[in-house]
């Protein structure tokens, strides 16, 4: 059903909070993916995979978007993992779900999403990892859905408006802000006329 219902690609949400908003040289801090699937008919949450992410060497942090997200690259209690280890994680969590929904290729859903994939992309890029299982420049954007959908692109305000808990103190946690999108994303895909 799913291969049926998206072209063949798998939808996999993804979020990232990052050290600032280019990707060249802001890093990836944490990575979340939130994975989807049918029951009944329904599209809804299945699994949820997130890590928090070293800086890449000789990435540069902004003070203004560590203030924004909460978080401290240097905390050691965040037991973060290189780039190159959460991405191949994430890529082996991904290649097994388009396996297993007889899948050709993974899309990656997120709000905003040239945001997250421009990063995710960069991160690609500088550790030579392949074997993507993502599109490279398609995705799907809720940000868009949500604005056709519910007339609002703020992922706090269109899940306001579909009637989706969202509680700002635990905004911009990766894996917060993918599960919500997920549920943005499951309440849009299930509303829309077959």
């Amino acid at each position: 059903m799913m291969a049926d219902r998206f072209r063949g690609f798998l939808p996999v949400v993804i979020d990232v909070e990052t050290g600032g908003f280019d990707a060249r040289v802001n890093p990836i801090l944490e990575i979340a993916a939130v994975q989807v699937s049918y029951e009944n008919r329904e599209l809804v949450i299945s699994e949820r995979w997130s890590r928090a992410v070293r800086p890449f060497p000789g990435g540069r942090s902004d003070a203004a978007a560590l203030r924004f997200t909460g978080i401290d690259p240097d905390d050691p209690m965040r037991s973060a993992v290189d780039e190159t280890t959460a991405l191949t994680e994430l890529f082996r969590v991904v290649r097994n779900a388009v396996r297993d929904h007889d899948c050709t290729r993974a899309i990656l859903v997120a709000h905003n999403a040239a945001f997250d994939q421009g990063f995710l992309n960069q991160a690609i890029a500088r550790t030579g990892l392949k074997r993507n299982p993502f599109h490279p420049f398609s995705s799907i954007d809720t940000a868009s859905l949500a604005a056709v959908a519910y007339g609002h692109t703020v992922l706090s305000e269109a899940c306001a408006r579909a009637s989706i808990a969202f509680d700002p103190a635990q905004a911009h946690s990766a894996l917060y802000d993918a599960e919500r999108t997920a549920e943005l994303f499951c309440r849009i895909v299930n509303a829309w006329p077959r």
